[in-house]
């Protein structure tokens, strides 16, 4: 296990100077999940803390603090286009990143990672001398490699293995024809565990994912680094001046992941519907027209009792958890959890599953069951409608321990003393001043 109070006593230990820090997002917007606000406040606590911060992404774009300046590295974009068969032109075929990238979608696989990585090792085979240090997001493309090979130093964060989320769609699909698309889909998995074992430095965000990604991925535990994600305490926090809906649930899930386990949920509202009539659920989440959640609520007599909202902002997702008498976080897995850090930010009562890394997040200030169980889900969220009490101290105690335990300043200054201690093993070449790179971007622009 690599400790960062290794880095602490090393000679670079004193070294002030700010970092020229490169981030990277294959998909960064903030609504495409965990991985876009991650990159968000990410980047914004390295600037805070004084570092110099490029983001490097692809399609859909980040939204960025003014602070850090975003370099476009636009792919094909092809899940946004109505017709992809027709997205390709005469010059995409002189490109084998753009032609890969077509045809995969085409034949039902997912190959943005690669394409943006490969895109990536070509922009820092020019640009890469700006740079101290290079922090992928997750992407695990072969390109982090030659990035590698080119003598820059190159962090990966892995939030969970995605081979969680592939056994679950596995797991659920209905039919073998079904089971052939989800493996197609997850193609991509075979070049980041690939890759994930070369680098020489991976962080992840919780203790659960470190063991997931050795288990999972095979990677020697020496080579990650446990920094926890940070919230937002300032955007995410209380909001006495909305009012409570008395009998309101709200969850955060992707209505048709079967990873978020929402089913359990609906099963939950349905049993208390009986001695609660006014209980309403809340999902911050889309819903598929005809899919499995839209049956399900057909089946549950629950069509008039839940309601979805999407594409919404973070100050009306604050609104939201205001509004809420208790937060349900019911998935299977997660890497971290950032929705239940969320709502104990904002001092709303939170029951969560014990799937993947949620009991670290919630520890003792929430109720935690069986990820699966609808019957215990159930019981947790009727101890917590009931009683008012029990309700304001997990409310107090949900705040108090994301203050003292999760907070983005904290993750960024444990991140810059990992990046120092790369960096001070890197070659001397690399370790050129904020001068030297002016310099030489002086020199190209000649």
């Amino acid at each position: 296990m690599t400790a960062l109070g290794n880095f602490a006593d090393g000679p670079t230990a004193a070294d002030s100077r700010p970092l020229r820090i490169c981030l990277l997002g294959y998909r960064s917007h903030p609504y495409c999940g965990g991985q876009g606000v991650y990159l968000h406040y990410l980047s914004k606590a390295l600037v805070d803390a004084g570092h110099q911060v490029d983001v490097i992404s692809g399609q859909p774009y980040p939204k960025l603090d003014p602070r850090v300046q975003l370099i476009k590295m636009p792919g094909l974009n092809l899940f946004e286009c109505e017709n992809p068969t027709r997205a390709l032109r005469w010059r995409h075929l002189l490109s084998w990143t753009d032609f890969f990238e077509w045809w995969s979608k085409l034949t039902g696989g997912f190959a943005e990672p690669y394409t943006f990585g490969r895109r990536v090792a070509k922009y820092l085979r020019r640009h890469g001398h700006r740079y101290d240090i290079v922090h992928d997001n997750q992407c695990l493309a072969y390109g982090l490699l030659d990035i590698e090979r080119q003598g820059l130093p190159v962090v990966a964060t892995i939030h969970h293995p995605i081979t969680r989320d592939r056994q679950l769609a596995l797991d659920a699909a209905p039919d073998w024809r079904y089971r052939l698309l989800v493996r197609r889909w997850h193609n991509f998995l075979r070049m980041q565990i690939r890759v994930a074992r070369r680098l020489r430095n991976i962080v992840t965000v919780s203790e659960q994912s470190r063991r997931d990604i050795v288990d999972q991925f095979g990677v020697n535990t020496d080579r990650i680094t446990l920094v926890h994600n940070g919230i937002d305490t300032a955007l995410f926090r209380p909001r006495p001046d909305i009012a409570q809906r008395p009998f309101r649930i709200m969850t955060t899930a992707s209505a048709d992941q079967p990873l978020k386990g929402l089913r359990f949920l609906l099963d939950a509202v349905a049993q208390l519907r009986e001695s609660f009539p006014q209980l309403e659920l809340l999902v911050v989440g889309r819903l598929q027209e005809g899919g499995d959640t839209e049956k399900l609520l057909e089946q549950l007599q629950l069509r008039d009792s839940v309601q979805f909202v999407s594409g919404i902002s973070n100050d009306e997702m604050v609104n939201y958890y205001a509004e809420a008498t208790v937060v349900a976080c019911p998935s299977l897995y997660e890497g971290f959890g950032l929705p239940a850090g969320e709502a104990m930010a904002c001092g709303v009562p939170v029951v969560s599953s014990d799937g993947g890394a949620l009991p670290e997040v919630v520890g003792d200030a929430g109720i935690v069951v069986p990820a699966g169980d609808s019957e215990a889900l159930a019981g947790a969220l009727r101890t917590l409608l009931e009683d008012k009490d029990i309700r304001s101290r997990l409310a107090e105690q949900g705040r108090a321990r994301i203050l003292r335990q999760f907070s983005w300043k904290l993750a960024a200054e444990r991140l810059t003393r990992y990046y120092r201690g790369l960096i001070s093993e890197a070659p001397s070449t690399l370790q050129s001043d904020g001068e030297s790179a002016r310099q030489i971007d002086r020199a190209e622009a000649a």
